[in-house]
């Protein structure tokens, strides 16, 4: 499959919502898709859109450190096993401040999680 046809998840995962983005290697241009709470829900997306490639957001400390959430190491771990597509994670530091900066403080949590999850998954396409 050529790069331009591929079609991408960009994850921003919480643990109470999951925000998700997509694009696809055409465009390289990463939309906000929705928000969702389960591990499931997230592989019924992947299945539903076709997704070729999955990229996560990886947790750090403001000090490169990875930060060991054994919650969020579990779901990656489940996602990698369960929806059988490569699986990148991509440094997340600053995506929330970024999706504050660009949504506003009083939107809702929902949107902001797929903003931090657009800004991540365009962050990865652009670096590619």
């Amino acid at each position: 499959m050529s790069e331009d046809n591929k079609k991408y998840l960009g994850i921003d995962w919480g643990e109470k919502r999951i925000g998700l983005a997509t694009a696809d290697g055409e465009t390289c241009l990463a939309l906000p898709f929705k928000t969702v709470t389960t591990l499931e829900d997230v592989l019924e997306v992947v299945k539903k859109e076709e997704i070729d490639v999955i990229v996560i957001g990886s947790p750090k400390k403001m000090s490169g450190a990875v930060a060991n959430n054994p919650t969020w190491l579990n779901f990656v771990a489940q996602l990698k096993s369960q929806s059988g597509r490569p699986v990148e994670l991509l440094d997340e530091r600053l995506s929330s401040l970024a999706a504050d900066a660009l949504s506003g403080a009083s939107q809702e949590k929902a949107a902001r999680d797929e903003i931090a999850a657009t800004i991540i998954l365009q962050d990865y396409l652009d670096s590619n």
